[in-house]
């Protein structure tokens, strides 16, 4: 999976998308992608243990039941609330790759996260010649490792598929990525865990 290059970033932010998000809101010191005490090893079972605990029915997202037994595209093509998602991971060709082994974990902006970018953003990043932009953009939402939501801590920052990072707020329970809220937490597939956020994530412009 190739990095997006800084040309294509700041070509995605001219574009106009970045209007009003273009810049980080990154921390001047990063915190570790791992809960402070813990191993890469002791993090990724507690993932992994945290996963089984998951409940085996499956959780329900955009009226429909996400279960462990499929995979990450296999359960987000029944959700209602993402079918622009589901579009724009099949347009970018990266279903493939969310259908390999993994693990994953997805940020998954829903419908009206999308319906508020700028006006005809969502529609340039979908046409093909601004194919390499919109998986620059994808693979900001994705973090190559089993992530639960037990596992995220405040001011932590986890390294995208993009290269770029994003910042874990958590306050009183409730917790954001960049300025996006999860909405829906903890919902496991066979590789990988998905989020449900209701924004958007931009990547910075540099």
């Amino acid at each position: 999976m190739n990095k997006i290059t800084r040309s294509a970033a700041l070509a995605f932010c001219a574009a106009g998308l970045l209007l009003a998000g273009c810049g980080t809101d990154q921390p001047a010191t990063e915190a570790s992608t791992e809960p402070e005490g813990m191993t890469f090893q002791d993090s990724a079972a507690m993932s992994t243990d945290s996963a089984r605990m998951g409940k085996p029915q499956g959780v329900e997202v955009g009226g429909a039941r996400m279960t462990p037994d499929k995979d990450l595209v296999a359960n987000a093509v029944n959700s209602k609330e993402h079918t622009t998602l589901v579009s724009a991971v099949q347009a970018a060709g990266l279903a493939e790759t969310l259908k390999g082994p993994g693990p994953y974990t997805v940020f998954a902006p829903s419908n009206a996260a999308f319906n508020n970018l700028p006006y005809g953003a969502m529609a340039g990043l979908m046409r093909p010649e601004s194919k390499e932009k919109l998986q620059g953009v994808l693979k900001y939402h994705v973090i190559p490792s089993r992530i639960m939501a037990a596992d995220l801590r405040d001011g932590q920052q986890l390294t995208t598929l993009s290269g770029d990072k994003i910042k874990v707020s958590v306050k009183d329970g409730k917790v954001k990525i960049n300025n996006a809220n999860v909405t829906i937490s903890d919902v496991v597939s066979s590789n990988g865990i998905t989020h449900v956020i209701d924004q958007v994530l931009l990547p910075p412009a540099e």
